[in-house]
């Protein structure tokens, strides 16, 4: 079982504790303050945990020519690619206002830091955890420095492969013990066939010692509520308040009617996901009662007899008797009774009965 941490104040997760669910507004907020505090709303109105953003010190992630480069795509906000992200990139003060008005609301707020810069940013701001994207997450001098800050972490591996994760683990694992791997593929929108969920248990088997998520960009709730049957303990996904809003992320966003379904997909799941017991549980008694089968005699059986197996059968019994599982074991054992045909074959006409205890 996956080990445990307190991601946010007041909350765990990982082993028994519930799915953590992140909403990812990213830059859906189309660089409109109001926008995004409509989507805070809307993520805590939801039932998600966190309402979470992405932050970038543009100059420290990318660099003159990347910004300067021409954006021609119907998503652009602008003519190059630095005036297309300077559109949807909130101010420091912004970030403050917005984080304020999470805590208002009363869901948790955090950011992706894209970049070093950001992340020292987002220390500053207090956020409770930091996200690494999957774009950081093979920039090892910026896992260390992020680690090092002490803060929970939750990273994502789209695009890496298994060896990469083995040595994030090694570096993170030193400077700071409280993180979780999101199994991720960065395609937006994802196809199911390129989801590959069955990571999720090899990153299980491979890190056993912390928590395992899922980071998802397919369409739909499906694949994700997978994820938690399969034992997710982190699940973000993106949100919109309308898919067919400009930007190349919406496509790939839950609208809030898709978000609300999902959490509460979610947390029907782990209900449902209950104990490995196997027993005869109290729900089940009224059917047990009126379908569960008994050993009945399938002919007469005097007093004394030994039975054998061909004096036995199973059908629906009034009263109750010995369950069907019990058969084998009647075999070799005398009667102290006459017994009817089709008559149960009870405790009492049993001689020197012993009741065998389930395990």
């Amino acid at each position: 079982m996956s080990r445990e941490f307190e991601l946010c104040p007041g909350r765990r997760v990982g082993g028994d504790q519930p799915c953590f669910i992140i909403a990812e507004i990213g830059q859906n907020h189309q660089g409109d303050l109001d926008i995004a505090k409509r989507m805070i709303r809307m993520a805590k109105d939801c039932g998600a945990d966190c309402a979470k953003f992405q932050k970038s010190e543009l100059e420290h992630k990318f660099n003159r020519k990347a910004l300067e480069r021409p954006y021609t795509s119907k998503h652009s906000w602008g003519e190059t690619y630095g005036e297309h992200k300077r559109h949807l990139e909130f101010s420091h003060d912004q970030y403050r206002e917005l984080k304020k008005y999470a805590e208002e609301v009363g869901i948790f707020f955090t950011a992706s830091g894209m970049d070093e810069m950001a992340v020292e940013f987002l220390h500053e701001l207090d956020v409770p955890f930091f996200k690494v994207g999957s774009g950081d997450t093979n920039n090892f001098p910026y896992l260390e420095k992020t680690a090092k800050k002490g803060r929970p972490m939750v990273i994502s591996s789209g695009m890496q492969s298994m060896n990469t994760m083995h040595q994030v683990y090694e570096i993170v694992k030193p400077l700071n013990p409280n993180f979780c791997f999101l199994q991720c593929t960065s395609a937006y929108p994802l196809q199911p066939e390129d989801v590959n969920l069955r990571v999720i248990s090899a990153y299980q088997s491979a890190f056993p010692d912390i928590p395992i998520g899922y980071s998802g960009h397919e369409t739909g709730i499906a694949i994700s509520v997978a994820a938690v049957a399969l034992g997710a303990k982190v699940v973000e996904r993106h949100v919109t308040l309308d898919k067919t809003w400009k930007g190349s992320d919406h496509q790939a966003s839950l609208e809030p009617n898709e978000l609300a379904e999902l959490v509460k997909a979610i947390r029907t799941v782990e209900k449902a996901m209950g104990s490995p017991v196997k027993q005869l549980l109290p729900c089940e008694m009224a059917c047990n009662e009126k379908l569960g089968k008994s050993v009945v005699a399938k002919v007469a059986i005097p007093e004394g007899a030994v039975l054998t197996l061909d004096m036995l059968t199973v059908k629906v019994g009034e009263p109750k008797g010995f369950p069907p599982e019990a058969i084998f074991d009647l075999v070799g054992q005398k009667v102290k009774t006459n017994i009817e045909e089709d008559e149960t074959i009870t405790e009492q006409a049993v001689e020197n009965h012993v009741k065998k205890v389930k395990c």
